[in-house]
């Protein structure tokens, strides 16, 4: 396997995040607004998302390029049927961490089989633990005690740790912060606080929802001491913390007050098989064309070179009144 590729500002690349569908069981204010997201809109054919084995070939090209780490995103990835069987296709490729970001709806059910299929970990969206105000963000008034099981039920098929994300947004759920924390405190999952970011361009983002990484910590270090963690390895985005008593781990992502492009190690591939090299980026790199033209294996890999070695996305560091308006890839079709 050659050296990972570098793009212009030197960034290697390291993790790939791969959205298997574009649909999704929630309707998320942030992310898939019920407004744009609604009964008549027109969500990708089946033909045109990529085949499994079309993944899986893809995937094998990243990793020969230096990808150590896969993320299934989607939409809602477990909405994809027979997602095991994508996972028994990846799990074998030497080298390669695999995990899952999911809302948690039907983890409950499938995560032993997910594991038995070789997936590594999984993280969960989980805003708030009051049924109102859950409903509220995800607009479908799904019960808490669902995700909750559903995490559960992933820790105990050893898909551990569960880490667990938060959209935390000033006027929503800003409140049951401290909440969520008490909760998964000595709980062996990691609990992550996401600032609410201008992804896309229909989730109504304002700068005064944002709820600064700062304020967040200050407000639980209040309640129990925590202290620093190094970095699990160059380009992680979550800042690390702990509890000073033990009771175990609690992260930051802070990708509007604290920008971290210039450690940005991540590629995105769509669910119609366009790369992506940025969340806020707006053209993707078409990959299923070249695929279904019958590109070689090493024509692939030129194509993906190509796109990286050229990036100089930087989105959340130029981030102005200006740029904030842009065109931009929603996230619900290239995953968060």
């Amino acid at each position: 396997m050659s050296a990972p590729l570098l793009d212009t500002l030197r960034r290697p690349l390291r993790d790939l995040r791969i959205s298997v569908t574009d649909r999704c069981n929630f309707r998320c204010t942030y992310c898939m607004p019920r407004a744009v997201f609604g009964p008549d809109y027109a969500f990708l054919d089946r033909k045109e998302l990529l085949t499994f084995e079309e993944i899986a070939r893809v995937t094998r090209t990243f990793r020969a390029l230096g990808v150590e780490k896969v993320r299934l995103t989607g939409g809602e990835p477990t909405l994809r049927r027979e997602l095991d069987k994508l996972m028994a296709l990846l799990a074998p490729i030497p080298g390669l961490d695999l995990t899952l970001t999911t809302n948690g709806s039907t983890l409950e059910g499938l995560a032993a089989g997910f594991a038995t299929a070789g997936l590594k970990r999984v993280t969960v969206s989980l805003d708030s633990l009051d049924d109102a105000v859950f409903a509220k963000l995800n607009d479908v008034a799904f019960p808490v005690a669902r995700v909750l099981a559903g995490i559960d039920a992933a820790a105990a098929a050893g898909l551990r740790p569960v880490k667990v994300n938060c959209v935390v947004k000033r006027s929503v759920n800003l409140a049951g912060v401290l909440d969520l924390a008490r909760h998964f405190r000595g709980s062996g999952h990691i609990l992550r606080f996401i600032e609410f970011m201008d992804v896309g361009t229909t989730n109504g983002w304002r700068m005064d929802e944002v709820v600064p990484s700062r304020e967040l910590s200050a407000t639980i270090g209040a309640a129990w001491p925590i202290e620093p963690v190094e970095a699990n390895y160059p380009g992680e985005v979550a800042e690390r913390w702990r509890y000073r008593d033990g009771a175990g781990e609690i992260g930051f992502i802070s990708s509007v007050t604290q920008a971290f492009c210039r450690g940005c190690n991540r590629a995105r591939l769509s669910a119609d098989g366009r790369l992506f090299t940025c969340l806020f980026g707006v053209h993707g790199t078409d990959l299923r064309g070249p695929i279904r033209d019958g590109a070689s294996d090493s024509e692939l890999a030129a194509t993906i070179a190509s796109a990286w070695q050229t990036r100089t996305d930087r989105y959340s560091e130029l981030r102005s009144a200006e740029t904030v308006g842009l065109p931009k890839v929603e996230m619900s079709f290239i995953g968060g």
